[in-house]
């Protein structure tokens, strides 16, 4: 069995990554989708996004059902969390700049989301290697 003096000296991939991400870490700003002229609607918004972050809870699940209304899913530990905004509740929502999120008011209350796109890895390898 091998004992190695310092933590840093075995790296079998390569260097520790300067910035970790968790479960409930800081998510980027830079993966925020910015409001612009064209963008200035939730529905809109939510039609380029991948994820949403709402009330500080990521949700990767959400739709808009025959009556044009957002349900919105998410698990929240071990309980099933989930809203329901109607076309009205979105038309009349807000988008405030300074804390780039919309403000949304249902039944329960008012509700922050975030409009998030998400990253995906793709393929850099070249065609002409496939058949290695």
């Amino acid at each position: 069995m091998a004992v190695f003096a310092s933590h840093d000296a075995f790296e079998p991939y390569g260097p520790r990554p300067t910035l970790t991400l968790g479960y409930h870490a800081a998510f980027p700003n830079e993966r925020l989708i910015d409001m612009t002229a064209l963008n200035d609607t939730l529905l809109h918004a939510l039609e380029h996004c991948d994820m949403l972050i709402i009330d500080g809870l990521h949700a990767f699940d959400f739709s808009l059902d025959e009556q044009d209304q957002l349900h919105v899913e998410c698990m929240n530990g071990r309980t099933l969390e989930h809203w329901r905004f109607t076309p009205t509740q979105m038309q009349a929502a807000t988008f405030d700049k300074a804390l780039k999120h919309w403000i949304i008011t249902s039944d329960s209350g008012d509700h922050h989301l975030e409009c998030v796109e998400a990253t995906s890895g793709h393929d850099d390898e070249d065609s002409d290697h496939e058949d290695a």
